[in-house]
């Protein structure tokens, strides 16, 4: 086998790795076809990774075998202090056709990155490649989050006897601020323990207030005995930040928000939630339903796969000299 080369990614590089990415997202889409055929065409994958190269500071690694790329790395920060001092790889910062190469490009990337105070990354590592994700599990990464995907289809799930779920309106703004206010809450506590802002109920309602009319988002509640227990969002995926680049497929709905109060959890209200979110996707039109969740989150990572979303993107964590 001919030496393989590292080296640090430049401009003169993006070309052919652009090739290895649309490679790699084909592969992808035997598992996941939902996902967009538009990236198996490498001039979309190469507008994406010009997009992460001319990100500020971006930086990474490649590797060459016979003068032939077989992998890279491409990673940038985030501004957001929530991240801590950190260094992304997203979605299309990553290719190879030997995942064990993947551990000698991030050994040549990571250098750098921790030079620069950079000891925060998070990298989106397809999820049906176990070898892949894999090769980052023995670079020290531990898995934090996940993407996921179903087809916009009427879920198999039967609202559980006592509870009903309707569309939100304007009356429900107090207990809509109040599950608002839950997520976060859930989220800081064992064993998840995020560190993601928390508002205030005043802030949530003024919020509600003047949003809760607005027809590009569907809002749902739980209600039990006349009391509103839980609420979830759906909306079309291009108006989310999240799910985005190779991760993103076309004409997606999104379940973007779903909260029950503590005392009404485990009797099947979330789930009950987001079937009307996906039933809402259904007659919308939208091809596919895409959601994501800290797996850390004991609820919903339980509650979504059983609505029968799919992981389609890990992503993936680790902390440097702690």
């Amino acid at each position: 086998m001919p030496r393989t080369e590292l080296r640090p990614f430049t401009a003169a590089d993006l070309a052919a790795c652009a090739t290895l990415l649309a490679e790699r997202h084909r592969r992808h889409r035997v598992a996941q076809p939902l996902l967009s055929a538009r990236f198996e065409d490498a001039a979309a994958t190469l507008a994406e990774l010009t997009t992460g190269y001319e990100t500020p500071d971006a930086s990474g690694a490649v590797a060459y075998r016979g003068g032939v790329p077989v992998g890279f790395v491409l990673g940038a920060p985030k501004p957001s202090q929530l991240w801590g001092p950190n260094i992304w790889v997203e979605a299309a910062g990553l290719a190879a056709t030997d995942p064990e190469v993947l551990r000698d490009l991030y050994a040549l990337a990571a250098t750098r990155w921790v030079d620069e105070g950079r000891t925060a990354h998070y990298v989106v590592v397809p999820a049906h490649d176990p070898e892949l994700v894999q090769a980052w599990f023995r670079l020290g990464f531990g898995q934090q989050h996940a993407h996921a995907i179903r087809p916009a289809a009427p879920p198999a799930a039967v609202t559980p006897a006592g509870l009903s779920v309707r569309r939100a309106t304007r009356a429900d703004i107090p207990a809509l601020a109040q599950l608002d206010l839950e997520l976060p809450r859930h989220q800081g506590r064992s064993p998840t323990f995020s560190a993601g802002p928390m508002g205030t109920l005043e802030e949530a309602a003024a919020e509600w207030a003047a949003d809760i009319d607005n027809p590009a988002y569907a809002t749902f509640v739980a209600e039990a005995d006349g009391q509103v227990i839980g609420s979830a969002i759906g909306c079309a995926l291009e108006r989310s930040s999240s799910h985005l680049s190779l991760a993103r497929p076309e004409h997606a709905g999104f379940l973007g928000f779903a909260a029950v109060v503590p005392h009404a959890r485990g009797v099947g209200a979330g789930r009950a939630l987001g079937t009307a979110v996906v039933d809402w996707a259904v007659s919308a039109g939208f091809d596919s339903v895409v959601t994501d969740w800290r797996v850390t989150n004991l609820l919903s990572s339980r509650a979504w796969p059983k609505l029968g979303f799919t992981e389609t993107f890990l992503r993936l964590h680790r902390l440097i000299r702690y």
